[in-house]
């Protein structure tokens, strides 16, 4: 069998050369075989309706199986031939021939050099699309974390809103005075608070004690 891959031919047909020469030899060595199994049981019909007949059927059986090997032999030197025939003159497609889907090569060559310059570059546009796209969820999640911290914010503003209305309702105008006045009172209440604790501590103890 030929060793060409025979890529072009393959292309055009949809099988290789050699794949169709093989079904072929195939489909001619079976056929082969079932013909000599036919004559042979033709002749083992004749040998029994002959009287007094000297040959045994093992004796057939060699007999076929020396002529079938003989047969092989010359066919696969009459196949080797009409293979080589058929792979240079019918299932092959000439140098200077081009497919209709290849006609564009011929409009736009691109020797090895462009092509390997072409390769690059798109290895490097792919790099470029896969950063940007990577690019692009990193500020998609910014974007996610921004929003958050804006729906924060504006809870914030509106809670100041609310403590700065409660002031006006109490006659109180300046926000800044009246949060520093809450800052100072929950001052006291944290101290108030700790001596309470620690009181409730001491006692505590002096239970424990008693």
């Amino acid at each position: 069998m030929s060793v060409d891959p025979m890529a072009y031919e393959a292309q055009f047909f949809g099988f290789t050369p050699q794949t169709c020469m093989l079904r072929v030899y195939t489909a001619f060595q079976d056929y082969l075989f079932e013909m000599m199994l036919v004559v042979e049981g033709v002749i083992l019909k004749k040998l029994d309706s002959t009287p007094n007949c000297q040959i045994s059927p093992s004796q057939i059986r060699k007999c076929t199986e020396k002529f079938l090997l003989f047969m092989k032999e010359h066919f696969d030197k009459l196949f080797g031939r009409m293979e080589e025939v058929l792979l240079q003159l019918v299932l092959n497609i000439p140098r200077n021939v081009l497919l209709p889907e290849d006609k564009v090569h011929e409009q736009y060559p691109c020797g090895k050099e462009e092509f390997q310059a072409l390769q690059k570059e798109l290895q490097q546009l792919q790099q470029q699309c896969r950063a940007e796209a990577a690019a692009g969820e990193a500020l998609r999640a910014e974007l996610q974390e921004q929003k958050a911290v804006t729906a924060e914010l504006e809870k914030i503003l509106q809670c100041f809103d609310g403590l700065e209305n409660i002031c006006r309702e109490h006659g109180t105008g300046n926000f800044k005075e009246s949060f520093a006045f809450l800052t100072q009172n929950s001052k006291k209440l944290q101290n108030a608070l700790k001596d309470i604790k620690e009181k409730s501590e001491k006692m505590e103890q002096h239970e424990q004690l008693l």
